[in-house]
């Protein structure tokens, strides 16, 4: 170390460092620098607002668009349902009068039919859980009894209320009735 202290100095070495790609020269004055670098901030400051305004209005914008959607989605199940309430109404009326249970039976089998189709139009299908096997991502058990057959143990005896897909993902989940 008392050796590295004591060597003599070239003055014709330059430090490499010095030299560095952006350095400012002798033609520039801090003033002018100072006033540039002020003027290059303010110019990002306001690019900067600008963007932060112009992504609120689009954030603004696409959760109105969103929302009508959503609104205008109600809108055409709604409008697809009205000829079935109007079918109700007519079979309300028609069968106030009657003491047949049969004709009151048809005019809801038919209603009920042209419901299930115009669901199923839109997406709707109703699942099939009766004999087969349990699956937790689509049915929920309700109760367990005694499998009616040997071959119908472990799988589904009774559904007490249907599932229904909407699409391919699960609306509602079936409750079923196993089978020990």
């Amino acid at each position: 170390m008392a050796d590295d202290q004591n060597l003599p100095q070239d003055d014709n070495l330059t430090d490499p460092a010095a030299d560095v790609a952006g350095e400012m020269t002798d033609e520039t004055t801090p003033e002018t620098d100072a006033s540039a670098s002020g003027t290059e901030l303010t110019d990002l400051k306001d690019k900067y607002l600008r963007l932060a305004a112009e992504f609120e209005n689009y954030k603004r914008r696409t959760s109105k668009e969103r929302i009508d959607l959503f609104k205008s989605a109600n809108q055409e199940l709604m409008a697809v349902l009205l000829p079935v309430l109007d079918d109700l109404d007519r079979a309300r009326h028609h069968t106030q009068t009657t003491d047949d249970a049969g004709t009151v039976r048809e005019a809801f089998d038919i209603i009920q039919n042209k419901l299930g189709k115009t669901l199923e139009q839109k997406g709707l299908t109703p699942m099939n859980a009766v004999g087969t096997a349990f699956d937790p991502e689509l049915h929920e058990a309700i109760t367990q009894i005694p499998a009616p057959s040997e071959d119908m143990k472990g799988k589904i005896v009774d559904e007490v209320e249907k599932g229904y897909y909407l699409g391919d993902k699960v609306l509602r989940h079936a409750k079923v009735v196993l089978g020990q």
